[in-house]
């Protein structure tokens, strides 16, 4: 497994709170936490940016995706409006997580909840060459359900 070095560093609203961590050794993704001052309340259906306290220096050609945590959108309907988020490797800015209420009832997310989690990914870069046709596939133009259920 390589292990790929990223520089972090915290917000005046990020300090005192733990640096994104793998909670289990066959991870992929590590938990990010809130870094918001005092609670704050999800209502059904309501979005909200929810601050991290983190920027980041990924490598070039690194990103990071940031996803929601599969407990809390199960048991809470807690997600992102874009999930997948990606983290370039030239942006430095606090990462925020776009979440939203898709439950029943209001959440509470406290300063330190484990809210969203982390992958970082290796990527490539496309090169566009424009062609009149294209190769011929099984599938070909078969989309939306043209697998089968």
């Amino acid at each position: 497994m390589e292990i790929v070095r990223v520089y972090v560093s915290r917000t005046s609203a990020g300090r005192g709170l733990p640096l994104p961590q793998y909670m289990t050794p066959g991870a992929a993704g590590m938990d990010l936490f809130a870094a918001v001052e005092q609670t704050e309340v999800l209502n059904p259906g309501e979005i909200k940016l929810i601050p991290t306290g983190l920027c980041l220096a990924l490598p070039q050609g690194y990103e990071a995706q940031i996803r929601p945590r599969s407990g809390l959108a199960l048991k809470h309907g807690i997600t992102m409006v874009n999930t997948p988020g990606t983290i370039d490797s030239d942006y430095r800015g606090e990462i925020g997580l776009i979440l939203i209420n898709l439950g029943q009832a209001p959440f509470e997310i406290n300063r330190g909840d484990r809210i969203a989690q982390m992958v970082i990914n290796k990527f490539a870069r496309a090169e566009f060459t424009e062609t009149d046709t294209l190769d011929d596939t099984t599938r070909n133009s078969g989309g939306f359900g043209s697998t089968g259920k």
